[in-house]
């Protein structure tokens, strides 16, 4: 075992694990010329599935709110893929499921909230990049206690 194996990144499968769209004031809600309030979340997680293969969900959701509390729309989206990591230490796992791995998997989650959204009857929603190492910087910089 003088030879150490090369390291493996790769991507086995894209994939959309849930995606949904509520609009619970339609059709009403068509008829108001009110710009809505846009608030997004998001969310991104992993877990090992076997040896070397792991599953990362990076979900959004999107709110539209008017002014006066309803809401325009609610749509979550749940975009994975299985990602094949090999001969790489541990710590570096970590930073590509945290950082590498969400950045691979946010543009097609934001594709499928815009599609989404413009399918409803709405102007598409156009999301901004997200910094997805900063965000795995303030994770690791929180307390364990507040995990």
């Amino acid at each position: 075992m003088s030879e150490q194996q090369q390291p493996v990144f790769s991507i086995e499968k894209l994939y959309v694990k849930d995606l949904s769209l509520e609009v619970p004031h339609a059709p009403q809600i068509f008829l108001t010329q009110e710009s809505p309030d846009v608030e997004l979340k998001v969310h991104h997680e992993s877990q090992k599935l076997e040896d070397h293969f792991y599953d990362v969900s990076v979900v959004l959701t999107v709110t539209a709110k008017l002014a006066d509390g309803r809401v325009l729309f609610l749509n979550e989206v749940a975009q994975n893929g299985i990602f094949r990591l090999e001969n790489i230490p541990e710590d570096d796992v970590k930073v590509l499921l945290g950082i590498a791995c969400p950045n691979i998997l946010y543009p097609y989650a934001r594709e499928a909230v815009s599609s989404a959204i413009t399918r409803a009857g709405f102007p598409p929603v156009l999301l901004a990049p997200i910094n997805f190492e900063a965000m795995y910087e303030q994770q690791q910089a929180a307390p364990a206690g507040n995990a």
